[in-house]
């Protein structure tokens, strides 16, 4: 955690970003020779003529563990980046509480995938929220999104100062430009934005739409899991997540500013382009991570491990060992365990999941669930295969089986998700899901019991 990289752009304006390994790493990066001091932080007068500015994502007397500040060497300092304030609307972007009126009453939920703009979209007025969990004003929970879009954010940029940004493509790449520089973001890989930092994205490649979701945690930032009795390896390793070398936009043009602050939207007009750090160092950066990395652990034996052993990244609340958000996977793996039903049991449990399908199939479900697709079991809800999936699992020849084609995910959190009024009026809602486990027939065969 105290490894500083450094790393230097040719220049402004990159084709292939360049990217620096380690998780909480402590790094440096410039993209013109010298523009990075040395030594020190804010010297009297920086090269190039650029602004030392200080970004936080910690208190200031946070211990050193977790104290996140990067140092960012601009062309302008930022409160030049934002002018008068208007108010802004992004009617389908919800916030905890989640006071939506609707009249679905609660219940396991599944959807197909959102639907196609009939407009033309960007990133940012693509974002559909189908749950919010928590208290944005008291910064815990969460909200879980849906996106789809089909136009670039060319002069418009955004922060959110509710809370950091997990961004998970399940159709079409992305380039996702932050202060910090460059990320390029393809479905299987996923991309992390700080709370309070600006970016802007745009599409890569060809495509009709470009689709995926995004968790808004709104508490402690997301952090690598402990192993425990794992030890220092697998899972996901820190030397697979990636952070972007500095690369800047200089462009001296009208541009917007828009900011989530609280729950509302706000939006202010600037001459320029905000994404104008030319040198940074620090551990307060985004970063993206390829989900193909993921080292997963299991049983070799008999039984299923909990799913919490495929955890990626974790935001914890106050109570230890429980989770504000865990993003966990469902990766590509063997199954080789004996005497055992391999598909995750039936439970209820303490916890409200939001799970997505980014693509093939999830092996608790033989039908039905299909990539872009989403479901909630909230908390205390049972569920588990459906029935087609219990009756191939409980009957099959169990040799050694390899899961492939496959990647599930899940936003999992300790609060109640609560349903977006868009999210329960939804027209891909599926109002037969319940009928999935209509196959779960008794087979109890033992004596009768006390009447």
């Amino acid at each position: 955690m105290l490894d500083k990289t450094r790393s230097t752009a040719a220049h402004a304006v990159v084709n292939t970003p360049k990217y620096m390994p380690g998780f909480g790493n402590d790094f440096e990066t410039e993209s013109l020779p010298g523009a990075l001091p040395q030594g020190q932080n804010s010297p009297q007068k920086c090269n190039y003529g650029l602004y030392a500015e200080q970004l936080s994502g910690s208190p200031f007397t946070a211990p050193r563990g977790t104290n996140e500040r990067s140092w960012l060497y601009r062309i302008r300092p930022s409160v030049r980046h934002t002018g008068r304030f208007s108010n802004a609307s992004y009617p389908f972007w919800k916030s905890a509480p989640c006071l939506d009126d609707h009249s679905l009453p609660l219940g396991q939920l599944r959807w197909n995938p959102i639907p196609a703009p009939a407009e033309e979209l960007n990133f940012l007025a693509g974002i559909r929220t189908m749950t919010a969990a928590g208290d944005v004003m008291t910064q815990t929970g969460m909200a879980a999104h849906a996106y789809v879009f089909n136009a670039d954010m060319v002069d418009d940029y955004f922060f959110n100062a509710d809370g950091e940004l997990l961004v998970v493509p399940q159709l079409g790449a992305i380039r996702v430009f932050s202060e910090m520089g460059i990320i390029d973001v393809e479905p299987l890989e996923i991309c992390l934005i700080p709370r309070g930092m600006i970016f802007k994205v745009t599409r890569l490649g060809e495509g009709a739409e470009w689709r995926g979701y995004m968790c808004e945690n709104y508490g402690a930032k997301f952090t690598l899991p402990d192993r425990g009795p794992i030890g220092a390896n697998c899972l996901a390793n820190p030397r697979d997540f990636k952070t972007p070398a500095a690369a800047y936009e200089d462009k001296e043009i009208p541009c917007r500013l828009h900011v989530k602050w609280c729950g509302k939207f706000y939006a202010t007009k600037i001459g320029h382009s905000p994404l104008d750090v030319v040198a940074w160092h620090g551990n307060y950066a985004p970063f993206k991570y390829d989900l193909r990395t993921f080292a997963p652990v299991g049983a070799i034996l008999f039984d299923h491990p909990d799913p919490s052993i495929f955890t990626v990244l974790t935001a914890p609340s106050g109570e230890e060992g429980t989770a504000n958000v865990d993003f966990v996977i469902f990766p590509p793996r063997w199954l080789v365990a004996e005497h055992t039903f391999r598909p995750p049991w039936y439970h209820r449990n303490i916890m409200s999941e939001f799970m997505g399908l980014i693509h093939g199939q999830y092996d608790a479900k033989a039908e039905g669930f299909v990539p872009g697709g989403m479901s909630l079991h909230n908390m205390m809800l049972p569920h588990g295969p459906d029935s087609m999936g219990f009756e191939k699992a409980s009957s099959d020849d169990l040799q050694p089986v390899k899961l492939d084609h496959t990647m599930a995910f899940m936003f999992e959190t300790r609060y109640p998700q609560q349903l977006t009024r868009y999210a329960a009026e939804l027209e891909t809602l599926q109002d037969n899901y319940l009928e999935c486990w209509d196959g779960l027939e008794r087979k109890f065969d033992g004596m009768p019991g006390i009447k």
